[in-house]
């Protein structure tokens, strides 16, 4: 069984300095790391926070990405696709139910759908030039609605590697808008002729 939220901070702590400072972690030491260890130093952790506070769109009545339902590059009866806008890599997208689900309710036959369409998009962002990867990502603590993330890791890039990635994307300027979309546009299209759906 999982300790509880109280034995797994105590058992973090056991491994922090005097001010509940862990060690660095092992991946500022890898050379894709975009901080130098000297001078960095781990927050200190907090207790936990019980009950946790809800996630964005628990309820669906208040939910935006339900409110937007019908907005993206891409659509089909049950999925859309957006790009986000303001990053720092070549193309950042994201996928989500058109319906209000998370991953743990999805149900089977859209969970199907899913793992296809995950290819699908990531084959067409790979298929861009000079794009090496596509990084797919789920996190889903900020919002209760599902949201898949497809990151465009440029050709070239070693230090740009991994899951360093979404922290580069922070600290790099802002690409090109209209190369972006251009982009975005590519893989819709790509995708309407592979999949299915509409550009709308």
């Amino acid at each position: 069984m999982a300790l509880r939220p109280e034995e797994f901070y105590d058992h973090a702590l056991g491994a922090a300095d005097g001010e509940g400072r862990l060690p660095l972690a092992r991946m500022t030491g890898w050379e894709i790391s975009p901080f130098e260890q000297e001078g960095l130093m781990v927050a200190p952790l907090r207790p936990p926070v019980l009950p946790e506070p809800d996630r964005h769109g628990e309820d669906p009545a208040g939910c935006n990405d339900c409110r937007r339902r019908d907005e993206g590059i891409w659509l089909d009866d049950r999925w859309r696709l957006t790009r986000i806008g303001g990053v720092g890599v070549p193309l950042v997208l994201m996928l989500y139910p058109r319906d209000h689900y998370d991953l743990a309710d999805l149900p089977d036959d859209l969970a199907a759908e899913l793992g296809l369409l995950t290819v699908h998009i990531a084959r067409h962002v790979q298929a861009l030039p000079h794009i090496s990867r596509a990084h797919v990502y789920r996190i889903g603590d900020g919002g209760a609605h599902l949201h898949i993330w497809f990151f465009a890791r440029p050709q070239g890039q070693a230090q740009l590697y991994g899951s360093w990635l979404v922290v580069w994307d922070d600290l790099l300027p802002e690409y090109p808008q209209d190369v972006a979309a251009a982009d975005a546009a590519k893989v819709a299209d790509a995708l309407t002729a592979s999949y299915g759906g509409v550009r709308p």
